[in-house]
């Protein structure tokens, strides 16, 4: 099985609580396993996952995401939903987030060669989403440096504007000739 690409793994990155995460369901199914056992090795580690590593969603957050999402596409490229809460004895379990240093905490846990593809595919993802943020935000700093330089210039433009308009309305408020014959 191929290590899936980055554009498939950005698509499963949310923002959370001011961080880039990944949900269990999604990354189980990135690594090929059920999210049960993902949960399962994460819970034997636990001391490997500090708040900061992972967290699990309120009920709030979950919505939030949840009325985003439509379906997933897995690392095969099948679609299936994956935003499901889990059930088990009657309990509904909000979903873990993983950030960045999580998901790499992953490789340590998950140790098979599917696993290890996968952790560099997302690494590779989380990279170029802070690349295109960090892109980003020097656009906007640049455009912000040419609104306040030519402020000026497009006042003396939006006032020649606004003065047709007046113009325009004086016009179309005077008394109009009839055009045509007296009879």
């Amino acid at each position: 099985m191929q290590a899936p690409k980055t554009g498939t793994i950005a698509r499963l990155v949310y923002a959370v609580r001011g961080e880039r995460v990944i949900l269990d369901a999604d990354l189980a199914a990135l690594y090929g396993v059920e999210t049960r056992t993902l949960n399962q090795a994460v819970a034997r580690n636990r001391q490997r996952f500090p708040a900061d590593f992972m967290f699990r969603l309120s009920p709030r957050e979950f919505e939030s995401i949840r009325s985003h999402f439509v379906t997933a596409s897995t690392a095969d490229n099948s679609s299936q939903s994956v935003m499901s809460s889990r059930r088990h004895r009657g309990r509904v379990y909000l979903p873990y987030a993983f950030t960045e240093q999580g998901v790499a905490m992953l490789s340590s846990v998950l140790r098979s060669p599917r696993a290890v593809e996968v952790n560099i595919a997302i690494m590779r993802t989380f990279v170029e989403l802070r690349r295109l943020m960090d892109s980003n935000r020097e656009l906007a700093r640049k455009i912000e440096a040419m609104e306040k330089k030519y402020d000026e210039q497009f006042a003396v433009v939006f006032d020649a504007i606004k003065r047709l308009i007046v113009e325009d309305d004086a016009r179309r408020a005077s008394p109009k000739r009839r055009i045509g014959f007296i009879a």
